[in-house]
């Protein structure tokens, strides 16, 4: 028995849409991570991007467990002596309710080529609405 190696013109790609209303950030984050790397497909390969389109909606209205949207930080460094910013997961979700989700997505994935090309795999969407409605999607 010969082991198969799919080739890239063999990957087909789906599109999911995953409403974030009412779920908990970490668990979702992890099921959209599973999606974009092609963990759920049975060719999945480590060094090809066999992953399918992830489309998340309403990513203001996730939640988290205990205090985290008081006490978690998100950090960011201009480069400059003393210039170190950081801001709470309650602000975020109020500002930037994407970047949560693609921070912690960005998180989980390979940190490399290879992981570039996943995110950009990744579309969020504060609200309900969003451009991708001619794709067909499974809803999550």
């Amino acid at each position: 028995m010969k082991t198969y190696s799919v080739k890239a013109s063999e990957i087909k790609r789906d599109w999911h849409i995953i409403d974030a209303d009412g779920k908990i950030l970490g668990r979702m984050v992890t099921e959209v991570a599973k999606l974009l790397m092609g963990k759920h497909k049975p060719i999945f390969s480590r060094h090809l991007d066999t992953g399918d389109f992830v489309v998340v909606i309403n990513a203001r209205k996730v939640h988290t467990s205990g205090n985290k949207e008081k006490q978690k930080l998100y950090y960011r460094h201009s480069g400059y002596p003393g210039s170190l910013k950081s801001v709470t997961l309650e602000e975020m979700l109020k500002k930037k309710p994407e970047q949560v989700i693609e921070h912690a997505v960005k998180g989980m994935l390979p940190k490399n080529r290879l992981g570039n090309s996943m995110i950009k795999k990744l579309k969020v969407y504060a609200g309900d609405s969003h451009p991708h409605t001619a794709q067909t999607g499974t809803d999550k």
